[in-house]
């Protein structure tokens, strides 16, 4: 089957229920080699459920979703190996050091132990964490743990990374070079999806953007795109006028007068 340069994922008529809510209506959307998109969108729109299908996480779904040219129903568990993927909260084994960590995951992507711990240590180093390589990660602070995820994630070199609130807890500089990372990684041909509620930066990083709002795309296109459509000035206001959330000063006044209110 013909996918056209460079597609490397192809959503047809993806639709998710749990229960008798629908969560995905009937999805389509092609992706390309080389895009970051910023995948954004309410909670409960719909966002994590997509990424975990694509995953292959979630089965019961009705569509098809292909990746890499091929039907991910039918093309077993191998393309997982060409993916990296950071949940928005992951559990990592604190009991163990960065070293045991990273290199039992690179060999879950098929990496051999020795390079795993090999390009481990050196991407620890360039996150200048390699005195912390063995210990435990118990010891670590949140914004360690993270890059600890983000290494993991990208050890095996690959072709589309799912990323889900990805700079939590890192320090501007860290956000800086990884935000650099991934231009790089994207002019090389690597697919990123960014999912995040901070939109300053979806806005800054994405070569395109992907609204989701009660399991529909309601905007897909690069920012100038849709600011020329919506007239609006930054991504946190086309977003809040295409979900229709404009009560934000009004909840805040609220907030603001209960907080400052003379109970004696």
């Amino acid at each position: 089957m013909d996918h056209g340069p460079g597609k490397i994922l192809s959503l047809k008529g993806l639709t998710k229920w749990y229960g008798e809510k629908l969560v995905l209506d009937d999805i389509d959307l092609d992706v390309y080699e080389g895009q970051i998109i910023g995948y954004i969108g309410p909670n409960g729109a719909g966002k994590s459920t997509t990424v975990k299908i694509m995953l292959g996480l979630e089965a019961s779904y009705s569509g098809e979703v292909e990746i890499f040219g091929q039907n991910i129903k039918e093309s077993g568990v191998a393309y997982k190996k060409r993916i990296g993927y950071v949940p928005e909260s992951a559990d990592l084994y604190d009991n163990l050091t960065a070293r045991e960590y990273l290199t039992f995951t690179g060999e879950l992507y098929g990496l051999t132990a020795d390079s795993a711990d090999y390009k481990a240590r050196l991407l620890m180093g360039v996150f200048n964490l390699e005195d912390v390589y063995d210990s435990r990660i118990s010891s670590y602070s949140k914004g360690m743990k993270q890059k600890v995820l983000l290494i993991s994630s990208l050890l095996h070199d690959p072709d589309i990374l799912f990323l889900d609130e990805p700079i939590n807890g890192l320090d501007a500089n860290s956000v800086m070079v990884f935000k650099e990372i991934l231009a790089q990684l994207s002019s090389q041909g690597k697919t990123i999806f960014y999912s995040s509620h901070i939109m300053e930066v979806v806005q800054k990083i994405s070569s395109r953007i992907l609204l989701l709002n009660d399991g529909k795309i309601v905007a897909d296109g690069s920012f100038e795109q849709l600011r020329q459509k919506n007239k609006e000035g930054s991504l946190e206001e086309i977003f809040n006028q295409l979900t229709g959330f404009n009560e934000h000063q009004n909840l805040a006044e609220d907030f603001v007068q209960i907080v400052q209110r003379d109970h004696r």
